[in-house]
């Protein structure tokens, strides 16, 4: 009998307990990401090491900055709330917002997948498509770069590799594993030009200047560069984001920590931005 009722009493806790957890899990997901922030007080952001200028973590000091920390700044600031940066990669950033463990993601692509499965604010700034060509290559336009002729290197599943293919299908395109692995096709030959955004092409001129020149062909493409948020229906924290963009841009607040970035981690000045780049 005392058997029995042991087993009773430990199925009905069991039960209890089951019955709070999914009660705790279903008020998790029932608050939204304003809601969330605005009780933690903390703003979790995303953070990419080794994505300069983008994201840098010092090695003495162990703070970040780049873009992504300067925007954080900012944000926190508006809504009166810290910062807690989490590191992640931009392969795992979009997990990262689905599992709950970063809040935004700073300098996302919105690319049609991604907005399947996350949020996106407006652009933060355009980020404008170039090519890095073998010194003495003729300027051209991006028709005239969609020829078999043209033999181009890009890293694949990037932006820019998504440009590439809709953009230039009849090029003789190389997709390789990463960035620097087109940068070295270009060094050895192999290609005439790598196909860059500008925030990249920069300071790879910078970092190797006999690489070649940079070319904006015509007409001037960009990619936008957005904030990537957790995916939910209510539309409060979107729309606070949108509002902090539009007056970040307003007050040119964007373009001064694109530029102090740049010239500060880069080592690129401003003034040697080509005149048809704009970042609004």
């Amino acid at each position: 009998m005392k058997s029995h009722f042991s087993k009773k009493t430990f199925r009905a806790g069991l039960y209890a307990a089951l019955i709070a957890g999914s009660c705790a899990t279903m008020l998790a997901q029932a608050e939204t990401s304003m809601e969330r922030v605005e009780r933690t007080k903390v703003l979790r952001v995303g953070v990419v090491n080794g994505a300069t200028p983008y994201y840098h973590k010092s090695l003495i000091t162990n703070e970040w900055s780049g873009f992504g920390p300067d925007f954080a700044k900012d944000l926190a600031a508006e809504l009166h709330v810290d910062i807690k940066y989490v590191e992640t990669t931009w392969g795992n950033a979009v997990l990262d917002l689905q599992a709950n463990k970063i809040d935004v993601m700073f300098g996302m692509a919105p690319t049609p997948a991604r907005k399947e499965t996350v949020n996106f604010s407006k652009p933060i700034f355009q980020n404008t498509y170039t090519m890095v060509c073998k010194n003495g290559y003729p300027e051209k336009t991006w028709d005239q770069f969609n020829s078999p002729d043209s033999k181009i290197s890009v890293d694949v599943g990037s932006s820019m590799d998504n440009f590439a293919t809709s953009m230039l299908p009849k090029a003789s395109m190389s997709r390789l594993e990463s960035t620097s692995a087109a940068t070295m096709a270009l060094q050895s030959g192999r290609v005439d030009c790598q196909i860059l955004v500008i925030l990249l092409a920069q300071p790879l001129l910078k970092k190797v200047p006999t690489l070649g020149t940079i070319q904006v062909p015509t007409p001037v493409l960009a990619a936008p560069v957005s904030i990537g948020m957790q995916k939910e229906a209510d539309t409060v924290f979107m729309d606070v984001m949108n509002k902090w963009v539009e007056k970040e841009q307003k007050s040119g607040e964007i373009r001064r920590i694109i530029l102090d970035n740049m010239q500060k981690l880069a080592g690129v000045e401003p003034a040697s931005f080509p005149a048809s780049v704009k970042f609004e």
